[in-house]
């Protein structure tokens, strides 16, 4: 170690130095002032160069040299050292933290160095007076997009929470996200909020599983520590939220009481409990059930129930038998093969079908017109007629198709083809089988199956819809094919994607045929009925005073007339 007095310009600067980002320029403005002042109190730190020159590198104290140089000083005095083993990182990045603390970004480059230098975590944290936990929390910037990283060591940080969020996404959809939210010239400030929610993922918790470690395997769960949760508690989650409530599942029909029963959860997290049966909120007795539930969380609730007395038979000579509560039987409900989720995927795969199918397949114009019909019997269409009560739940804008029917003196003029598109776009906009308000009903499937929608189904041989499907009903698509069971679920899924990778499959449920029994209901529901006689006065006009200005009467009530009536008037207008 030696101390000599040197041209501060004549200093290299150290490609490697800690802190890369800006300094506050009020502690660079303080600092001028002090050394214009006092000069400088603490002599920076230089090491002599490398390869073979006979300068100077600075080690620490840039911000010392760079205000000298400010400050107009022609020699400043230097402390020279050897260069450490690890090129003066950790010495670099101690004494920079000690005079101005580094943002985040550059403690987690300065940190990521000395791992790559043979630096363990512990021994980083013990140098640097910090607990371990921080330096694996500032480690997860790793996972954080380069482009947000940029931003961040400008000073504009995320909380811990948004960082939790972002750091656990994959970089392809924080890339996705930072298109919507990255700043702009008018906004440069990022709303770091909007790019948590757009990344944010449903978790469950380890400390609400019920179930252990051999179930958790055999549904493939793997446990992630959550680094920014108090470190007094289980934090380890997974976001794979179908594996984790399978399990569950598994585990509450696995650990039954007797007389228990698993039960599904209503809208607001309470227990749907079987009909008639009053819920029990103090000791339960004996004779009583036992209700087991997920709430919102996903953890296991059980609640006891009581269930009526049994109506007694009578015996052979009229008295009462008796009868054990044993013999009174709940059954559990079983898992749907398809889950929710799963269903509004296929409802979504064939909306899609059935609009490819009525863009591209042949259609003979007879049996477009009898879609079109059908498309208006679907019950996410709304119709406001001057002959029916007008709904204020919305209505769809579907005039526009009738545009291009029109010449430009506004009468009807127009060919086949152009009759044949507008139909088809008319029938795209209105026919739907996705499972939210647009669904059409039956009527969609009866569409979709009359056109062969099934045909233009994709692939549902994926990871993503897979995973909806129940362990019973993920076997049974491996039927027709080369694919045996596994042991564990995630095996057989993996296997049965790999095997449909270059193969098509479609599952039972998503076809379009309508069930038989469905079918004949809604037929049934919706059939025509015969309209009461009367004298086609309607009945507002009886009451009506003399001197109030009324409608002549009309030849219905404002319901269009049914019956074979008046379809035979059609057929003679037709001729």
């Amino acid at each position: 170690m030696e101390l000599k007095f040197v041209d501060p310009r004549a200093l290299k600067e150290n490609p490697d130095k800690a802190r890369r980002s800006k300094s506050n320029p009020q502690s660079d403005a303080l600092l001028l002032a002090t050394i214009r002042a006092v000069g400088i109190v603490q002599p920076p730190v230089v090491a002599p160069e490398m390869d073979g020159g006979n300068g100077f590198v600075i080690d620490a104290g840039h911000r010392r040299v760079k205000q000298a140089i400010a400050a107009g000083l022609e020699e400043i005095a230097v402390l020279v050292i050897e260069r450490a083993e690890d090129g003066g990182a950790m010495r670099s990045l101690a004494e920079t933290l000690a005079h101005e603390q580094l943002n985040p970004v550059d403690q987690w480059r300065a940190i990521e160095r000395l791992v790559a230098l043979g630096w363990t975590e512990e021994a980083i944290a013990v140098a640097l007076a910090l607990p371990v936990r921080q330096i694996r929390k500032l480690r997860l910037l790793a996972n954080v997009l380069p482009a947000m990283l940029d931003q961040m060591a400008k000073g504009d940080m995320p909380n811990e929470g948004q960082l939790r969020m972002i750091a656990a996404a994959s970089l392809e959809e924080q890339k996705e996200v930072w298109k919507k939210h990255k700043p702009s010239k008018a906004d440069p400030q990022v709303s770091w909020w909007s790019v948590a929610q757009g990344l944010q993922k449903t978790r469950m918790f380890a400390k609400h599983a019920s179930f252990g470690d051999d179930l958790a395997q055999a549904y493939g769960i793997a446990w992630v520590e959550d680094l920014f949760a108090p470190a007094d508690e289980d934090s380890r989650y997974t976001t794979d939220v179908e594996a984790f409530l399978g399990a569950q599942q598994e585990w509450m029909t696995n650990s039954l009481p007797k007389r228990g029963v698993v039960v599904e959860a209503g809208q607001y997290g309470e227990p749907k409990l079987p009909p008639k049966a009053e819920r029990v909120y103090g000791k339960p007795g004996k004779s009583d059930h036992t209700a087991m539930y997920l709430d919102r969380d996903g953890k296991v609730q059980s609640v006891a129930y009581r269930m009526p007395a049994a109506k007694r038979p009578k015996g052979k000579n009229g008295a009462d038998a008796e009868v054990d509560g044993d013999d009174i039987v709940i059954t559990a409900k079983p898992r749907p093969d398809v889950t929710r989720k799963g269903m509004e995927m296929i409802g979504d795969l064939r909306t899609d079908a059935l609009h490819e199918a009525l863009s591209r397949a042949s259609i003979e114009d007879d049996t477009l017109m009898a879609l079109l019909v059908l498309a208006f019997a679907g019950q996410n269409v709304t119709v406001a007629s001057g002959t029916r009560d007008m709904s204020y739940y919305g209505a769809a804008a579907l005039a526009e198709h009738s545009v291009p029917l029109f010449n430009q003196e506004g009468r009807l003029e127009f060919d086949m083809d152009t009759l044949r598109i507008a139909v088809r776009s008319l029938l795209i906009d209105v026919l739907s089988c996705r499972e939210n308000r647009s669904d059409s009903g039956v009527v969609s499937r009866i569409a979709g199956d009359v056109i062969g929608a099934d045909n233009f189904l994709p692939n549902m041989g994926t990871e993503e819809f897979l995973s909806c499907l129940s362990r019973p009903a993920l076997e049974g698509a491996c039927t027709d094919t080369s694919v045996l069971p596994r042991q564990k679920v995630k095996d057989t899924r993996a296997a049965l994607v790999e095997h449909f990778q270059e193969g098509h499959f479609v599952h039972a449920s998503a076809l379009f045929a309508p069930d038989e029994t469905k079918l004949t209901a809604w037929l049934k529901k919706h059939e025509a009925k015969e309209e009461a006689e009367d004298d086609g006065t309607p009945t507002d006009q009886d009451v009506l005073g003399g001197a109030t200005v009324v409608e002549p009467a009309h030849d219905h009530d404002g319901v269009p007339p049914q019956g074979d009536a008046y379809a035979e008037g059609f057929r003679e207008a037709a001729e």
